[in-house]
């Protein structure tokens, strides 16, 4: 009797085991950035925008001289301009855009986020893309993304052709599109849409924002979770901001998961920097201006209202970065 217990308990144990994917392991602080930190640790891109928003991306000088940028020992402030009105020749609306000057592959990244722009015309995005480049090769990692009133995240990935994902998965939210493929569906990736309606906007801004993770390690791809301010479940580590940290099973399913069975990620991703940023209508925001209860033209709203934008703004209480 004593045996068939022994030999059933090993049984079990074995079980999980097998089930365990690779990618739980161990991983140790890398980078904090808090507050003026990220004066230092990113560099503000003042390309034109590559999603042709109505948007004019400005330097990190420009950004603290007009106030668009801001930090105290805690807290880090980016944000679009809203006191002015913008010609109709003008590249765009002022705005920020800032990536990470490190680059990382298998890693755990914790957004600690306490408000993200809402509104008409937005779409502000936190996300990872490669380093080395041309995307899509490389590919890109969408943590945090939506547009206009929208109040649920979308988690998102974009390659070059070949990697797509299952049908079903383990993981909260609802995936629509399984294939990854950048030049497949109008660049639309393979995307899953939060289960939680307080993850994104105006809906997660009342809640005073939360904590979003994502996990990403060649053996076993990409998981994102996310907890709000107010989400008593939200793992000690993840809210500390811990040394070290583990993810596993008893942080519950993700919302997101991308796993490797039809996809090489060696292949399609490579070294990724960090990126924030917060463009105004183009392919997104402009495309379901309407749609998402919003009146008008984009780009005329844009111009011609800067009141609007008055919630158009990112307060970040961290990003932590934790590598194996």
């Amino acid at each position: 009797m004593i045996a068939l217990t022994t030999r059933t308990v090993l049984a079990v144990v074995l079980q999980i085991l097998l089930f365990v994917p690779a990618g739980f392991c161990q991983f140790n602080l890398q980078d904090n950035f808090v507050g003026k930190s990220f004066l230092s640790g990113w560099n503000w891109e003042t390309m034109n925008d590559p999603t042709h928003g109505r948007v004019n991306y400005v330097s990190q000088a420009t950004a603290l001289q007009k106030n668009l940028t801001y930090a105290s020992d805690d807290t880090f402030v980016m944000k679009a301009d809203s006191s002015s009105q913008v010609a109709a020749s003008a590249r765009g609306r002022n705005s920020v855009r800032i990536t990470s000057k490190n680059k990382y592959t298998d890693s755990v990244v914790v957004l600690d986020v306490a408000h993200m722009p809402e509104g008409c015309g937005t779409w502000p995005a936190f996300w990872t893309v490669t380093a080395a480049g041309p995307w899509p090769q490389g590919g890109e990692i969408d943590i945090l993304e939506g547009a206009n009133t929208g109040t649920t995240n979308k988690a998102t990935l974009h390659t070059t052709s070949g990697c797509t994902m299952p049908q079903s998965g383990q993981q909260t939210g609802t995936m629509s599109f399984f294939d990854c493929d950048s030049s497949s569906g109008s660049n639309t990736g393979c995307g899953t849409t939060f289960k939680k309606a307080n993850s994104y906007g105006a809906a997660l801004n009342k809640v005073q924002g939360g904590w979003f993770v994502m996990k990403r390690t060649n053996e076993d791809g990409v998981y994102v979770y996310f907890w709000a301010r107010n989400d008593p479940s939200v793992p000690a580590e993840v809210k500390s901001g811990a040394k070290t940290i583990n993810p596993s099973f008893s942080w519950g399913e993700p919302e997101a998961r991308f796993p490797t069975d039809s996809c090489n990620w060696a292949q399609h991703f490579d070294a990724h920097n960090i990126v924030f940023d917060l463009t105004l209508c183009g392919d997104w925001a402009g495309g379901t201006f309407a749609s998402q209860g919003c009146s008008g033209s984009c780009d005329d709203f844009v111009n011609n209202n800067p009141s609007a934008f008055e919630d158009a703004y990112w307060a970040v209480n961290a990003v932590r970065v934790y590598t194996s």
